[in-house]
């Protein structure tokens, strides 16, 4: 049984999706519980998952809510005591209590939590930090097994004291990506003349990704390079910020989510992410998966998928570092091909759907050996 909180288009909606698509569904029975979207998201289920079967809870969402929280406890442990499932498997922070606590209350034998990055830095008060780090470490003493995402994000989460390193296996995102138009349609669909450099950005539009930033980053690179266009593919609660950028409006395209997402990539130069945390950003994956090279600060474990220098350029939280990389890469067609051509294959190469998947099988193989569920761990495809 697989919870998460909300399947808002993102990189644990995909990831999630993507294990739903393919686990080899004469080993696993398995199944998805989520709640709605917000308002300022959109549903990745309606945008870019319609085969992908859900089971609704209608409280678990994103908000903190007690009395919807409290009953949202109630119907997933009520669900698991239906179903009976041999692992839950959760996803995402609010997912990942509630989860884990009906998973304690309806007995069930494993439980398993995904951190696709972890809430340490950029989202809360020092005081609401900690009261975080302490109610992980408490929910970690009755997991089996933590899975992050990245070796850095892992890390960090060990030396926050939340579980400990043997609990940890680090599963990689993994994804495809559609084939993208040509570079002179993709264009055309997007509004974006023909002959200009353009950046992009993909994702949520809050607090941590630092839209704020990102305009700082673009004003910078139009003195330097005049002709330069934004693109936005995303929405979020500070979406206004770019709304009113007055001194953009020319330059800078917001298009809201689109399920067509390979098409800004194939409009676009360079992909471009502010972010103060990040934990491994699948824009970032699928920007390689379509030879598109990023610029993108250096925190999480973003250097896990861009190799600096190779793949693209990473900074500190700094415009000024952020900007320099850009105007470099935008004036430079050849460093900017080859940068692309590499991000290709290096991400084509680590972050396949087809690996996430297998790694995902091996792990629940493994759990089932332990617990005498199958007579030993084996690779997918050998006979039990």
């Amino acid at each position: 049984m697989r919870v998460i909180a909300r399947m808002n288009v993102g990189g644990p909606a995909l990831q999630v999706s993507t294990l739903m698509r393919g686990l080899d569904t004469e080993l696993f029975d398995h199944r998805l519980y989520t709640g709605f979207v917000g308002p300022d998201e959109a549903d990745y289920v309606h945008q870019r998952a319609r085969d992908v079967q859900v089971c609704r809870v209608p409280t678990l969402g994103r908000a903190v809510m007690p009395a919807a929280d409290l009953r949202a406890l109630v119907e997933l442990t009520m669900a698991m005591r239906r179903f009976r499932p041999h692992i839950v498997h959760t996803h995402t922070a609010k997912a990942g209590t509630l989860g884990r606590m009906a998973a304690v209350i309806a007995h069930v034998p494993v439980r398993v939590h995904t951190f696709h990055g972890h809430l340490l830095h950029g989202y809360f008060t020092p005081a609401k930090t900690r009261l975080v780090v302490g109610a992980e470490r408490g929910l970690a003493a009755v997991t089996d097994r933590l899975v992050a995402v990245g070796s850095k994000v892992r890390d960090d989460l060990v030396a926050a004291g939340i579980g400990r390193p043997q609990q940890y296996a680090v599963v990689p995102p993994g994804t495809t990506l559609a084939a993208p138009p040509p570079r002179s349609e993709a264009r055309k669909r997007l509004g974006l003349p023909e002959n200009c450099p353009v950046v992009a950005y993909v994702g949520r539009v809050t607090r941590v990704k630092r839209p704020d930033r990102f305009l700082s980053v673009a004003r910078e690179v139009r003195r330097a390079v005049p002709n330069a266009r934004f693109v936005v593919c995303g929405d979020g609660d500070l979406h206004y910020e770019l709304e009113t950028a007055v001194d953009l409006s020319q330059s800078m395209r917001l298009l809201g989510w689109r399920a067509d997402v390979e098409t800004v990539y194939a409009a676009s130069d360079l992909v471009l992410l502010t972010s103060d945390n990040e934990g491994m950003p699948v824009s970032l994956i699928e920007a390689g998966l379509a030879g598109v090279p990023t610029v993108a600060t250096n925190v999480g474990s973003v250097a896990e998928v861009v190799q600096h220098g190779d793949t693209g350029f990473l900074a500190p939280p700094d415009v000024q570092d952020l900007s320099r990389h850009v105007v470099e890469l935008l004036l430079d067609d050849r460093l900017r091909h080859r940068m692309g051509q590499q991000a290709r294959s290096w991400t084509t190469q680590r972050f396949g759907a087809e690996r996430l998947v297998q790694d995902t099988h091996d792990l629940y193989a493994s759990i089932a050996g332990d617990r005498g569920w199958w007579p030993t761990p084996q690779p997918k495809g050998e006979n039990r």
